[in-house]
């Protein structure tokens, strides 16, 4: 009985060490999911939640300011894709990538700088698209 319950306690101990953890992004009318990683900026910005703000658009970008995230540069790069969700650290700032940015030579949004990518839109991050001239955004848990 005894091993039974340490084989119990080590499947369960990863579940509860590692919790997906998913957002809700809302603009205007338009709500989409996201899904963190499990890297240290992305606990950072979860633990920063809920947060509601002004919003600015780049392209076809949402980005706002996030204060007091610590940005652990993990996944520092210039190359996002249509749904990702970055934490830029030199300006405490949060971005949505829905679609093109002015710095786009492709399909792919391109970011003004370095960012860490920390999660991705798990629906369709197009719809956005819908609700750009909308100006305040909101960030919570799931």
């Amino acid at each position: 009985m005894g091993a039974g319950f340490v084989s119990l306690q080590k499947e369960s101990v990863p579940s509860l060490a590692d919790p997906v953890r998913k957002i809700r992004i809302t603009v205007g009318a338009v709500q989409v999911e996201a899904e963190l990683k499990g890297n240290k900026t992305a606990q950072e910005v979860y633990a920063a939640l809920p947060v509601e703000a002004p919003v600015n658009t780049w392209g076809e970008e949402f980005y706002f300011r996030l204060d007091g995230v610590k940005d652990y540069r993990e996944t520092a790069t210039n190359q996002v894709k249509i749904g990702d969700v970055a934490f830029w650290g030199a300006g405490q700032v949060l971005a949505i990538f829905f679609g093109r940015t002015p710095m786009s030579m492709g399909p792919d949004p391109v970011p003004a700088d370095r960012v860490n990518v920390i999660g991705r839109i798990t629906g369709d991050p197009t719809v956005l698209r819908r609700v750009m001239e909308t100006p305040r955004i909101r960030v919570e848990r799931v």
